[in-house]
């Protein structure tokens, strides 16, 4: 399946840095491969487009599926709906404050904002300043199937407490429940991400049987995370999920065997501005701010450091090579070799790209993504991306 890019003048030699990159047949198929585990379980795919934060992203990442997509900032609202992404589920508790600029997005382009709750209190609040503007929102019910970062628990008696509250306001219309097993990501191995994305599937249909019971429709079931999406052995009774970070990989997932090295489809640019003979280290223009202090594993790995580095066609690490440090915009680069044959290798003035441990993160920054195929330094396309946390950011 190939991507039709607009064509540039670019290549990697010629983009300030530092820069995103972003390797667009990996892309591709990372997309396809969780589109096709989506098909074997028999639910729809509403990607989570937190990490890429970019409609080219999401135009690969939403096809053959129905068209919807999860974010969390109304940043992200405000653009994807202004790309024509019109079924967006708000994956963050809804605060009364927010309803006007959500609503203004509603109406602006004509889409269907889903929100979230797990307390009766936001609920109340969020639908008494939605009935003052005359706006209106389907609303999901936020499970807690392990994480212990919001939601309610599956079989906690607020649940039904929460779901009535919904139904008694004019502003919100009950769709069903949402799970996330954001623990998955700090799984040890894979039988642990098996019996964890079990735990997510249980709980949230748990729950929306709970509700059924009790006379209500549930329409949607939905859970998340691109550990448990990968590693899921059955998702029966669920009838979406909304991994994320797949659609790029990182070092993260590489390190807990979610993906490997060659799935990683994103970098950033950086050019070596400096030697430092006196700590053997090569001095890059990506610091903190550009690649995130961020590092994987629940130990922090030296061996990784705050990334790999690559050579400027991409490919594979070089053995031992790695940000060893960072500070706010320099990074340092160290090797287990000599120092000498470092600078000699990577002279100043030439480029790198180095390999994120937590893609999220990383990307976040930027506003935009220079985007490649394989090894060819071409720039075929840029894609722009949300930045930021309100509406028009």
């Amino acid at each position: 399946m190939n991507l039709a890019l607009e064509s540039t003048e670019l290549t990697l030699a010629d983009v300030a840095t530092p820069a995103l990159v972003l390797d667009s047949a990996v892309l591709e198929r990372n997309c396809e491969a969780m589109a096709q585990r989506a098909a074997r379980h028999g639910v729809a795919l509403r990607p989570h487009l937190k990490t890429s934060k970019s409609a080219g992203v999401a135009r690969l990442a939403t096809r053959g599926q129905p068209g919807g997509v999860t974010v969390s900032t109304v940043a992200e609202l405000d653009y994807f709906a202004s790309q024509g992404f019109l079924d967006l589920t708000y994956a963050v508790g809804i605060s009364a404050g927010k309803i006007e600029a959500l609503d203004r997005i509603q109406r602006r382009y004509g889409a269907q904002i889903t929100l979230l709750a797990d307390q009766v209190e936001a609920v109340r609040a969020a639908a008494a300043r939605a009935d003052a503007l005359g706006a209106r929102f389907a609303m999901l019910i936020e499970i807690d199937t392990g994480g212990g970062r919001g939601g309610v628990a599956p079989s906690d008696p607020e649940l039904l407490t929460i779901a009535r509250a919904i139904q008694q306001s004019d502003a919100f219309t009950l769709l069903g429940v949402l799970t996330h097993a954001g623990h998955s990501y700090h799984a040890p191995g894979l039988e642990a991400i098996q019996r964890i994305a079990e735990d997510e599937r249980a709980g949230a249909v748990r729950a929306a049987e709970r509700l059924r019971g009790q006379g209500m429709e549930v329409s949607v079931v939905s859970v998340g995370s691109t550990p448990t999406a990968v590693y899921a052995t059955r998702l029966d009774g669920v009838t979406e999920m909304r991994p994320g970070v797949y659609t790029f990989f990182d070092l993260d997932q590489q390190a807990r065997g979610v993906c490997r090295m060659e799935d990683i489809a994103l970098s950033v640019l950086a050019t070596v501005i400096g030697h430092n003979p006196r700590s053997g280290r090569v001095l890059i223009d990506a610091g903190a701010l550009a690649l995130s202090k961020d590092r994987s594993g629940d130990e922090f790995r030296d061996d990784l450091g705050f990334g790999l580095v690559c050579p400027i066609t991409g490919g594979a690490p070089w053995p031992g090579l790695r940000v060893a440090d960072v500070h706010q915009e320099h990074g340092l680069l160290a090797t287990d070799g000599a120092p000498q044959a470092l600078f000699d290798a990577l002279p100043i003035g030439s480029r790198v790209r180095i390999l994120p441990h937590h893609a999220c993160m990383t990307a976040a920054p930027y506003d935009r993504y220079h985007v490649v195929r394989g090894t060819d330094q071409r720039v075929n396309a840029v894609w722009g991306k949300a930045r930021g946390w309100v509406e028009g950011a």
